[in-house]
């Protein structure tokens, strides 16, 4: 795993202002916190902490705080605004070696399946995958060959053979597949429905007079021949 370097302040004033400021000023809140030490709050320019967030990779970082001794660590957890996608507050945990740690390291597919030729679709489900490791074996992410895959065929995490590292996603987790491409339906022509509406739900012409009718000039030409 790549190993990079941070460099960060220790602030005292935690204060919704103070952040606010700090921001404006194009750094980024934090924290560093390890089980055998105490949390420090921090902050670190916007400029070091992006290459570290917006990436496919996982970075071993060597933290340099004022006032302190190096730590490595990593990136635990990272908060976005939820318009801008800009890093509102970061998390970096520190690693002991020979304590095993838990994290998400993201997933890399490698090749092209061989069922988008067959006029498949790729459907890739799980991104990252939480994994439980020795720091010496964090990987800065898991590659996982599609090539094989046809259409039908798909990958759960219970699939993934990984040396020095568990998984802890559910095994019947689904990771990636090829599914068939959608058919859609030709609509029918709306001239074409409104055509046999009308042709089954209209009345049938009348042809010729009713009953009725005969009846009423029948009278009328009875009475003519009284009066005549």
């Amino acid at each position: 795993m790549e190993k990079v370097s941070l460099k960060a302040a220790e602030r005292k004033d935690t204060a919704k202002p103070a952040r606010k400021q700090l921001r404006n000023q194009g750094r980024v809140p934090g924290v560093f916190y390890s089980r055998r030490a105490n949390p420090i709050i921090i902050d670190v320019t916007e400029k070091d902490l992006h290459p570290l967030v917006f990436t496919s990779k996982t970075h071993l970082i060597s933290l340099n705080i004022d006032g302190h001794d190096e730590q490595e660590c990593i990136i635990k957890e990272v908060q976005f605004d939820p318009v801008t996608d800009a890093v509102l507050h970061f998390d970096l945990l520190g690693l002991t070696r020979g304590e095993k740690i838990e994290l998400e390291v993201p997933v890399q597919l490698v090749g092209s399946a061989v069922g988008i030729k067959e006029g498949g679709v790729l459907q890739h489900a799980l991104y990252k995958l939480e994994i439980e490791c020795l720091p010496k074996d964090i990987p800065q992410h898991i590659e996982i060959d599609i090539s094989s895959l046809a259409v039908g065929d798909a990958i759960h995490v219970e699939d993934l053979k990984l040396e020095n590292l568990e998984i802890l996603n559910s095994k019947d987790s689904l990771v990636v597949s090829v599914t068939h491409a959608k058919i859609q339906e030709e609509p029918v022509a709306e001239e074409e429905g409104e055509l046999e509406e009308t042709e089954e739900g209209a009345e049938p012409e009348v042809i010729g007079k009713g009953k009725a009718e005969e009846s009423e000039e029948s009278e009328e030409k009875e009475k003519k021949e009284k009066q005549s």
